[in-house]
């Protein structure tokens, strides 16, 4: 019971099967994770998502007041209107690190030069598919990449190497590719499952092996994608094996099934696992509602964390235990800034009958109740969706005229 009790308080709900020892799998390390936010370049390949500069540099704002550790501002030489979002957000004060992304080509990093960024990702293809795809050779593309980083080193641009397709390479290759990239003075690695084409398992056996191969100093960070459904518990099995640093997107925007959900894996890894991240969950709702807005994609209702049918309760018979939120939700809705809330329609019972008409202040007997009930049924049946406040209230107040 105690167990229970203290929980209740931080505001978890969650089986105590996750604390069974035969069940929990140690952390590599326990410090808090951190995020590395890619909404505005790769969440921005989204099919049919255009973001303005100015509406960057708002998304900017919102995740840096999430707690948002570094906030990719775009790919500079890709357009002008990159150009344009990464110096507003570059010179807009964020207490976030900066950081831009570039191919390892010279123009690249030349182009966040002269925007003064002081960060960057620099991607190669490392995988046999991908190479071919580009017509590279294996040393033509590691040259590239060590000239590119060391070019960018030289002129004080911090550089976290990234290897495109780096679960579809082969071992050995990818720890030629990692080794040849900090040797040209990359101060971070990505371990990077562009195509979302592993499971959890063997993202934890890669970030490990990774880790083997470059010791404990070098810090990690995982990025990867959602075809398979996979991507946040792909994330946390990077954490557990040692990852500090999870890229991800607002939502799990990006191409085909998008990225990790940032949200989502914060969410997974506190309630979880207890595992401490540098993220304000009280925000999430906020900045999930300001990129669906900007991007002019709306979400499933039901997505975790942010989906709107999250703490919204129609069912009568789920309504009956509304007053005991633990009894039907994992998590509190404080954590994540909601607001719990009945709704009615075709599904509702006389709990939920009670509960609205207390919201709204409307006193009703037993009997007005039931045909109350009745007639919220019916129309939602006819309305085939769920019932507005002034539609409950005129219904209500028909029944009362009535009596």
């Amino acid at each position: 019971m105690a167990e229970t009790s203290s929980q209740s308080q931080n505001g978890f709900w969650i089986s105590e099967l996750n604390r069974r020892p035969e069940v929990r799998k140690e952390f590599a390390q326990r410090r808090a994770v951190k995020f590395y936010d890619t909404t505005l370049r790769d969440g921005e390949q989204s099919v049919g998502v255009v973001f303005t500069p100015s509406q960057k540099l708002e998304i900017a704002r919102a995740l840096d007041e999430l707690g948002v550790g570094r906030i990719e501002a775009g790919f500079p030489r890709v357009s002008a209107e990159d150009a344009e979002a990464f110096k507003l957000i570059a010179s807009a004060g964020l207490k976030a690190e900066i950081w831009g992304f570039g191919r390892a080509l010279r123009a690249d990093i030349d182009e966040l030069l002269r925007l003064g960024s002081r960060a960057t990702v620099i991607e190669t293809p490392t995988s046999a598919i991908k190479l071919k795809a580009y017509g590279l050779s294996v040393d033509e593309a590691k040259r590239r990449a060590a000239e590119a980083i060391t070019y960018a080193r030289e002129h004080g641009v911090k550089v976290a190497f990234f290897t495109v397709d780096g679960t579809r390479t082969e071992l050995e290759t990818l720890c030629a590719f990692y080794k040849n990239a900090l040797d040209a003075g990359a101060e971070e690695l990505v371990v990077v499952d562009t195509i979302g084409a592993c499971g959890p398992e063997a993202v934890e056996f890669l970030v490990r092996q990774v880790r083997e191969w470059i010791g404990p100093q070098v810090p990690l960070q995982f990025h990867g994608h959602n075809d398979f459904g996979m991507a946040t518990a792909c994330a946390v099995a990077a954490v557990r094996a040692g990852a500090e640093w999870i890229q991800g997107t607002i939502n799990g925007m990006g191409e085909r099934a998008g990225n990790g959900d940032i949200g989502e894996i914060a969410m997974a890894l506190q309630g979880l696992y207890a595992v401490p991240v540098e993220l304000n969950l009280k925000r999430i709702r906020n900045v999930s509602a300001l990129v669906q807005q900007t991007a002019r994609h709306p979400l499933e209702p039901w997505k975790p964390v942010v989906g709107e049918n999250l703490f919204l309760r129609e069912s009568g018979a789920v309504a009956s235990q509304f007053h005991i939120p633990e009894a039907i939700e994992p998590f509190s809705a404080d954590l994540v800034g909601a607001k719990r809330e009945i709704v009615l329609g075709k599904k509702s019972g006389i709990d939920s009958i009670a509960i609205k008409a207390k919201e709204l202040g409307i006193t009703l007997t037993a009997e007005q109740q039931q045909a109350i009930l009745a007639a919220v049924k019916s129309a939602g049946v006819e309305k085939r969706g769920l019932l507005t406040d002034a539609e409950f209230q005129f219904i209500a107040h028909r029944v009362q005229s009535l009596a």
